[in-house]
């Protein structure tokens, strides 16, 4: 019996570290906000007040906290991945209000509480010449090539903006609308989406393989300002 029983326990263990394995082979990463380490800030040239991103607890939970002022700065995730292995991306936010003056089709309202970027790396090797020369110029001004194109998943201003937008500083930037407006305000929202086919609605064509994740609340067009949250983002296989 007790050589029976050893085998049972055994079994188990095996079966649950087999588990274990295939489960942290699907995610490749999750990020808790235990702390801001993996991230790096970005601000922009020309724009001088920056958004503050902070870790705070509540109740034993960590949440990115991001504040913006008449202001717009993001911070970037240290971590490549290739979107065709892990084409999934998971994440809960929050926000505490819109912008009164936000509008995704007018330079003068490209503001959001929040946004979750995909951001996909820019590769000389495949460019075209006059991408070389547009790429390299960016270079120079911002110290590292700017990506080649991103997905903006966004929290719009107003509750009829909805779909795919492009943005109006950028057309390698699209902007995929997941909530809009400030009905669900202080709620805690989850989204889930499929990289590769956001972005093939998005741009007609396969991403680039491979991309980082950003953060950025930003309110320096509209001249306004926002606190917003975030309690995890995971990238994984499904």
């Amino acid at each position: 019996m007790r050589i029976i029983i050893c085998h049972v326990v055994l079994f188990a263990i095996i079966v649950f570290s087999i588990q274990s394995y295939a489960q942290e082979r699907e995610l490749l990463f999750r990020e808790n906000f235990d702390s801001i380490d993996h991230w790096r800030p970005f601000s922009f040239p020309r724009i001088k007040k920056h958004t503050q991103y902070s870790v705070v607890r509540v109740d034993h939970e960590a949440y990115l906290k991001a504040e913006s002022d008449a202001s717009a700065s993001a911070i970037i995730h240290n971590k490549e991945f290739n979107v065709y292995e892990y084409p999934r991306m998971r994440w809960k936010w929050r926000i505490e209000n819109v912008y009164r003056k936000g509008n995704v089709k007018e330079k003068s309202g490209d503001d959001y509480p929040i946004r979750v970027y995909v951001m996909f790396k820019y590769n000389p090797h495949k460019a075209s010449f006059g991408q070389k020369i547009k790429y390299g110029l960016a270079k120079t001004l911002y110290g590292e090539y700017p990506p080649h194109s991103s997905l903006n998943y966004i929290w719009a201003n107003r509750k009829e903006e909805t779909g795919l937008v492009t943005n109006p500083f950028a057309d390698e930037a699209k902007m995929v609308i997941r909530e809009a407006g400030p009905e669900k305000a202080g709620q805690w929202v989850e989204e889930d989406v499929n990289i590769p086919i956001d972005y093939r609605n998005a741009f007609g064509i396969d991403p680039p393989e491979i991309a980082c994740i950003a953060v950025m609340n930003d309110s320096d067009n509209t001249g306004e300002s926002s606190v917003s949250f975030i309690d995890y983002i995971e990238v994984g296989r499904r």
